[in-house]
Parts: structure tokens; sequence; C-alpha cells
């Protein structure tokens, strides 16, 4: 008899287990499809508040075609700014402080609420063995949650570094947990003719970015869910 009952319990247990692991993943679903159906939306705030807004910068062009873009931004809309690079990208921040004192100046820059510039470690640098990288991936990992919990952002600006990724996949999943809604704004490389680069298609294909922005009609053409908005350079 109490081997019977000891079965019956067990049996009864591993029942609930299951049973709350279900509606764990149901609830998660759920989240994940409202969480992508309400990205799609374009940004509406109707408050007069800036929005802090963290921008990925990228070595090669994608620094110079995002401060392209920041030109012709409405900037005191979207401050403070938190600029981003690699670690081993000091060029980029370079040109980040550069536009930043001609658009306001220092002086004006401390009054507006300013800009900050910080690095984040590479996932893996060019000709890093893989066996390596997955250490090095973890920590910057560990960097990306930490920059994310810090700054908090409102919305993200980045255009195909593949530093945005982990920004971007804690940014979502911050989005799924009810922690923070960052809105995520991806502008194709005007490089990108043909197809989009691996951060683009990442994002694209897993929903993560908020509004994902092509410079040639054809790319809009492949990838129906972009944004084509003609060339910005």
């Amino acid at each position: 008899m109490e081997k019977g009952d000891f079965c019956i319990s067990t049996m009864a247990s591993s029942n609930i287990a299951v049973l709350l692991t279900i509606g764990v993943i149901t609830v998660l679903v759920i989240r994940i499809v409202y969480v992508i159906n309400r990205s799609r939306k374009p940004l509406h705030s109707k408050s007069p508040r800036s929005l802090s807004t963290l921008i990925v910068l990228g070595s090669g062009g994608h620094t110079a075609e995002m401060l392209n873009l920041l030109y012709v931004l409405q900037t005191e809309r979207f401050k403070p700014r938190y600029y981003i690079a690699a670690a081993t990208d000091n060029m980029s921040l370079q040109k980040a402080h550069v536009f930043e004192d001609s658009l306001l100046g220092k002086e004006a820059l401390k009054e507006v609420g300013g800009a900050e510039f910080m690095q984040i470690y590479r996932s893996r640098e060019v000709g890093q063995s893989y066996i390596t990288s997955v250490g090095t991936t973890l920590v910057a990992i560990a960097h990306a949650l930490w920059l994310m919990i810090k700054i908090r952002p409102q919305v993200i600006l980045c255009n195909g570094p593949g530093t945005c990724i982990p920004l971007c996949v804690i940014a979502f999943l911050f989005k799924v947990l009810g922690i923070r809604w960052s809105s995520i704004f991806y502008v194709e490389s005007i490089a990108r003719v043909r197809k989009l680069s691996l951060s683009g298609l990442l994002l694209y294909k897993l929903h993560m970015a908020d509004q994902l922005f092509v410079q040639w009609p054809q790319l809009k053409e492949m990838y129906p869910r972009a944004h084509y908005v003609g060339r910005l350079m």
C-alpha cells in the first residue's frame, strides 16, 4: 500500500511539473508573439521628453554612415546619446566625439543631457579560432548585459557591426520579460545591394528589429518586412 501511494505521489508530482512547464512555455510564446506584433508598429511618443538612445558604431564605413544618419535626425529628441564601439575600435569613438562637439559645442553638450562614449568586448576578433571564441563570446554577452542594465535605452540605432547583435538580443529578451522596452531600429549599410548583412539577416529572421530599413529597392523585394528609404548618403 505504501509503495502504491509513493507511485501515485510521484506521478502526481511529475504531472504537475509537466503542466507547469507547458504553462510557462505557453506564456512565453504568447508574450513573444505580443512583443513581435507590437514591435512592428511605428514608434509614437506623445511625451515631450527626449528618448535615451544607444548608438552602435562599427569599423569601416559603418560609423560614417551612422553619423550621416544622425545629422538628419532631430538630435534634441534623441538624448542622452550613448555611443558604443568595439573595444579595439578607438577611431569610431573619436569620430563620435567630433560629431558631438561640432553639433552642440562642449558647453551646450553638458546642458542638454550630453553624450557618453563606451566600448564593448567583441565576441570574436578577426582570425581568432572558434575554440577560443567560445570564452570571448561569453565575456562579450556578460559585458553587453551589464551595459544594457546600466544604460536602459529607449531607442537602439545600429547599421551592421556584429557588436550590435548581443545588445539587440538582450534588448529583445528585456521586452519579453517586461524589464524594459527598447525600440530597435536597424539601417542596413548602403554597401549591401543584393542581400542583407549577417547582422541584418539575424535581426530580420528572428523578428528582433522593430523597424529594418534598406537603401536599395531590390532588398525590399527580397525582404518584404523591410522599409525602403532610398540612399541616405
